[in-house]
């Protein structure tokens, strides 16, 4: 499709994975996405795609699971070389592996292991209180909720560096730093690699105890047959980068908005209740991804004319931050009622985030922790925003 056969559509140039800028950066851009009068754009960037812009429209696509697929989630990657289970499945496929995973993240489950993350959250920040001073995104926002994540798979915290590095190489490259996806690709091979490895060993161990995910995955069946082993492999290697990497973001975000707005850290702090009310604006105002779909067949979709095969993307960041729905859109507001309309942050529709209540009790209790030790700080400089598919801080340097 070409510019010239858009009709009634603003055609801007979206470059999907700019270097790092200063915070808002990209949050900025989107936002002046929504001065175009139009809640529909077509970028030129990569092979073409859609930009919607407003919150009813992204969540219409969203939940629309028969004309939007799933199976694309990068608007730059039409042909996907790797397949991330269950996030990249159309039902029905798509259901029966989130019925073997729903069980891990139900909101009893979380709410038991509250004490347990609570007490990691305090030995963390213990472990820097004295400091004087931290990159939040390295020696805190990563740390606390990568281990909780690694204990629930069964992989050990030694190799945590190991998995940033390929993490940060899967997710987070640009072009300029890896101009034929090759670096990757071979991070995504290094993934997967390891996971065969590991799933070797735990059937090698024999251990009829699922304590943990990569173990029970070894007894997933299908119709009674076991799930082929490199459906496992994506399975596991989905869940790695959300482990990793999307609560470390918005903790960061978290930090960043509180550090820089010490009347609601002061509020927060002498009022803890809050806590909550402050995550779920951080996730609104600045949710970390920004999703993708491709189109099953010819439609017409908010006004436009979608052909099979288009890319669209669905960011997450416009409909949070969509002043039609949000009241003082782009301001964290302690006051704010969720009758104003819920965010998009953890998706809509059948792919909505298995781990939300996860990652909302390790967001709130981290905060808690952090201010009982560490109630005042400073930003030392402002940081960078880095992000394509996923948006987030290439540090944080606070100081108390």
């Amino acid at each position: 499709m070409t510019s010239a056969e858009i009709r009634g559509c603003p055609v801007v140039h979206d470059e999907t994975k700019p270097e790092p800028a200063p915070f808002p950066g990209l949050f900025a851009r989107f936002d002046a996405y929504r001065d175009h009068d139009s809640s529909v754009l077509w970028s030129t960037d990569a092979q073409g795609y859609w930009i919607f812009t407003d919150h009813a429209t992204i969540l219409e696509g969203l939940r629309q699971t028969d004309l939007w697929s799933s199976k694309v989630i990068t608007v730059t990657d039409p042909e996907p070389r790797m397949l991330w289970i269950p996030v990249m499945l159309d039902a029905p496929e798509h259901v029966r592996w989130r019925n073997l995973l729903a069980a891990w993240f139900t909101p009893r489950r979380v709410k038991s292991m509250a004490d347990e993350h609570r007490r990691l959250a305090a030995d963390v920040v213990a472990g820097i209180a004295d400091r004087g001073r931290c990159d939040v995104v390295s020696d805190f926002a990563r740390v606390y909720p990568s281990t909780i994540f690694l204990s629930l798979m069964g992989m050990p915290q030694s190799m945590l560096g190991q998995f940033y590095e390929w993490e940060h190489d899967l997710l987070h490259l640009t072009p300029a730093e890896d101009p034929g996806n090759e670096r990757r690709n071979a991070a995504g091979g290094r993934i997967q690699k390891y996971f065969r490895e590991l799933l070797a060993e735990r059937r090698a161990e024999a251990d009829a105890e699922a304590a943990d995910i990569v173990r029970a995955a070894l007894s997933w069946e299908f119709d009674g047959r076991p799930v082929d082993d490199a459906d496992l492999l994506n399975c596991l290697l989905l869940l790695f980068m959300a482990g990793l990497d999307t609560v470390a973001n918005e903790l960061a975000f978290a930090l960043h908005h509180l550090a820089t707005h010490p009347a609601d850290r002061e509020r927060c702090v002498a009022n803890p209740d809050l806590w909550p009310v402050l995550v779920e604006e951080v996730l609104r105002v600045y949710p970390s991804v920004q999703t993708a779909r491709k189109a099953t067949r010819d439609a017409e979709f908010a006004g436009v004319q979608v052909r099979q095969g288009d890319m669209a993307l669905f960011p997450l960041a416009a409909a949070g931050r969509d002043p039609k729905v949000f009241a003082d859109s782009l301001r964290v507001d302690l006051d704010r009622t969720t009758a104003e309309g819920r965010h998009l942050t953890f998706g809509s529709g059948p792919h909505h985030c298995l781990g939300a209540h996860l990652a909302r009790q390790e967001m709130v209790l981290a905060l808690e922790e952090w201010h009982r030790r560490i109630p005042t700080y400073r930003l030392r400089e402002t940081p960078l925003l880095e992000g394509a598919q996923v948006w987030g801080l290439t540090g944080l340097e606070l100081q108390w």
